[in-house]
């Protein structure tokens, strides 16, 4: 059993100074300092920290971390053609090596973030078979994380392989480490036979797929098939209850409405959004809507706190100061907790009893008073912007040492610079 003692806690719920946490996989005692008998419990000694719960990434990519500071030709004029000359040129090429060491790589980098819980949307032309497991290995088995998988089927790539896999991986039995969903790309890559064999196969499981990321989506489904992405979806029996809509940036009041009935959440990327000039989250429709908004980040970066803050400033900067509260963006982390805690069967995003030991500990000396009415915005203004937690607790166990990986994981984050190079140097080939 370990205890932190001296601690400030913060968990979107509630706050507390001066206090310790007792726990091993899950948390067995909170309270103040003044309650705290040592029995031979492993201290911890959080004078002049903060303790939170870790974090979570609702939305991501993580072969995209290989892309990082890679140079191909890139003069795209909409976006389907930066997917054309960036994206899918790179997840042509990915085998089940790069798979794994680009989850290695992902893993330290979101580790060293305060990430410990991971939903990933993945794509890998050259492996599809057993492309999850690869992931699921190095992120669950060897980092430690909690990792939720699935693959993107599209009619870019093999599609029964696509549809092998991620029956493959659903058929696993999922622990509190790992599970899956079934994952398809997007509308524009979906014919309507490839639909009904995914319905076919899909059965009772969530769907992961992105939805109106660019109005070009949108527009196509309407030209080809005479209806809204969402209704299509809907048309094919797909929005099985705690389904992953990512995006969603065109989606009207009737598709929203869709997704609330069937209890699909939707995944905002705002980051990534504006990187790719395609629009912004209708904060006030989704709000309105009543469906479960999750915080993803797309791949774009290691971070999720960066998220918050430009989810924050860009629904300001889109209707008004006044438009969007630290409230509205607490709810969503709030909602992103309990969605993965619902996929991975964990109570995850509190720091109460019963809870899994995924915690943080991260410096934190106000200098302007502090209490349960302003600590968020503590934390917003204060640490989101620099983020960088020095220890950090799976299920009681501690993966960030005084800012430090585990040496083992160290070592084979440095052998995913040699998978990446293999990959670079195959799309110099073409």
């Amino acid at each position: 059993m370990k205890a932190l003692i001296n601690a400030r806690i913060y968990d979107y719920h509630q706050y507390q100074d001066n206090s310790y946490i007792i726990f091993d996989e899950i948390i067995t005692k909170v309270g103040p300092m003044s309650d705290f008998i040592n029995k031979g419990y492993e201290i911890i000694d959080c004078q002049g920290k903060l303790v939170m719960p870790s974090l979570v990434v609702g939305h991501s990519h993580i072969y995209s971390t290989f892309a990082r500071g890679l140079s191909l030709p890139f003069k795209p004029q909409n976006f389907k053609a930066i997917l054309e000359q960036l994206w899918w040129k790179i997840d042509a090429k990915l085998d089940n090596d790069m798979n794994y060491y680009s989850g290695i790589a992902a893993s330290v980098d979101f580790l060293q973030n305060g990430i410990t819980t991971i939903i990933d949307h993945h794509a890998s032309g050259k492996d599809i078979l057993g492309s999850l497991l690869a992931l699921k290995r190095a992120v669950c088995d060897d980092a430690l994380m909690r990792g939720v998988f699935c693959f993107e089927t599209s009619d870019r790539f093999d599609v029964q392989a696509c549809l092998k896999e991620n029956e493959d991986f659903l058929a696993i039995k999922p622990t509190p480490f790992s599970s899956g969903m079934f994952g398809l790309h997007a509308s524009m890559t979906l014919s309507e036979t490839t639909l009904k064999a995914v319905k076919n196969s899909l059965k009772d499981q969530p769907i992961h797929i992105h939805a109106a990321e660019s109005i070009d989506d949108e527009i196509d489904c309407e030209n080809q098939y005479g209806e809204r992405i969402i209704n299509r979806l809907d048309r094919h029996g797909l929005l099985n209850s705690g389904s992953i809509i990512a995006h969603a940036l065109y989606a009207d009041s009737s598709e929203l409405r869709i997704l609330k009935k069937h209890n699909c959440a939707v995944a905002i990327n705002v980051s990534s959004n504006m990187n790719n000039g395609v629009g912004l989250p209708n904060f006030e429709l989704l709000r309105q809507s009543g469906v479960k908004v999750i915080i993803g980040n797309d791949g774009i970066s290691s971070s999720i706190t960066t998220e918050y803050l430009n989810i924050y400033y860009a629904a300001h900067l889109q209707k008004g100061i006044t438009s969007f509260s630290l409230a509205d963006l607490q709810k969503m982390i709030i909602d992103t907790y309990e969605f993965a805690s619902e996929r991975l069967g964990v109570l995850l995003g509190k720091i109460q009893v019963g809870y899994a030991a995924d915690l943080l500990t991260i410096p934190y000396h106000p200098a302007t008073p502090i209490n349960v009415d302003n600590a968020f915005g503590h934390i917003f203004f204060g640490l989101y912007n620099s983020f960088k937690p020095s220890d950090v607790f799976i299920a009681g166990q501690r993966v960030i040492t005084n800012y430090q990986i585990k040496p083992e994981l160290a070592s084979k984050y440095q052998k995913a610079i040699l998978s990446a190079t293999r990959l670079w140097n195959d799309l110099k080939k073409g």
